[in-house]
């Protein structure tokens, strides 16, 4: 592997890794903070998508703002679905066994999934590349890289450290901190824990949907395209230990790189060595790579 193709991977394996961490933070502030396992979570990923592809149109000719507002839009609007998800069904799940929160949260898998077939239909859809980000920058001579992955990168850096410093450096990360350890003691401090929860919900499924959003130009659009993101962002949430977001930036960095190169080096076990590396990993610390935080 020449210079180039092992720069060009390893920018792909990092963006890969930041797109990633998007879904996986919003699933280990819900598992790890609420203690809900949320199956549906993966579609949230393809709801933030199929906004982009049919919300793009009408909020460009009704806002402008292009690519920016429908991204805008998405992540309101999907933090508002996520808000009312929240008050009308997991409110109920927190002190019920995950076995009762799999079945809901698979049930409503089902519910997402019919409901987009009958709104868009089952077809593959393209959103389009905003003009501004439709360049390339070179890399040497001969080799280029698509500037909108780069982006994809940009807004992934962004988060982690609005997050981080949200988490670690605010009273409302304080909070969050302290209702994930013992919600009963921080009810009893006066803080309302029912809101809070409904807030990092909602802040969840928001990183979900723009996550989606700005995969749909270089994934596209398509049925089920969720699922498979939720398998590898459970991964991604066990390596970094739950409730972690540090650890979920690391194991989404590890995962990158390993999904990216094992495709180029290994393409026979490609598909294994993220599990292979989760192995490895949960047996030298079964808690993850960090604590909750």
């Amino acid at each position: 592997m020449d210079a180039g193709i092992l720069l060009i991977q390893s920018l792909n394996a990092f963006q890969y890794g930041l797109l990633l961490f998007l879904v996986a933070s919003g699933l280990t502030l819900i598992f790890g903070i609420m203690g809900i396992i949320n199956l549906a979570h993966g579609s949230f990923y393809m709801i933030g998508a199929y906004m982009a592809f049919a919300l793009g149109p009408a909020v460009d000719r009704w806002l402008g703002g292009g690519f920016l507002a429908t991204l805008a839009v998405c992540v309101l609007a999907a933090a508002a679905l996520g808000y009312l998800l929240e008050a009308a069904f997991f409110s109920y799940l927190y002190r019920r066994n995950h076995l009762q929160q799999v079945l809901m949260t698979y049930g409503l898998i089902l519910v997402f999934e019919e409901l987009r077939s009958i709104l868009v239909g089952n077809d593959v859809h393209g959103v389009p590349l905003p003009a501004w980000l439709q360049g390339s920058i070179a890399l040497g001579d001969v080799m280029t890289y698509p500037v909108y992955r780069l982006f994809i990168s940009g807004v992934g850096i962004g988060v982690a450290l609005l997050l981080y410093w949200v988490i670690a450096r605010t009273r409302l990360g304080m909070m969050l901190r302290a209702g994930a350890s013992n919600r009963e003691m921080t009810g009893s401090l006066g803080i309302d824990i029912n809101k809070l929860y409904r807030l990092v919900f909602a802040a969840g499924v928001a990183l979900a949907a723009l996550a989606g959003s700005i995969a749909a130009p270089v994934s596209s659009v398509y049925p089920g395209m969720g699922n498979g993101v939720l398998i590898v962002c459970f991964v991604v949430v066990v390596i970094g230990g739950i409730g972690s977001i540090r650890g979920a930036f690391v194991a989404a960095m590890l995962v990158g790189v390993v999904e990216t190169f094992g495709q180029v080096l290994f393409p026979a076990a490609a598909g294994v060595l993220v599990y292979v590396l989760m192995a490895a990993i949960l047996l030298c610390k079964p808690e993850g790579l960090f604590k909750q935080g």
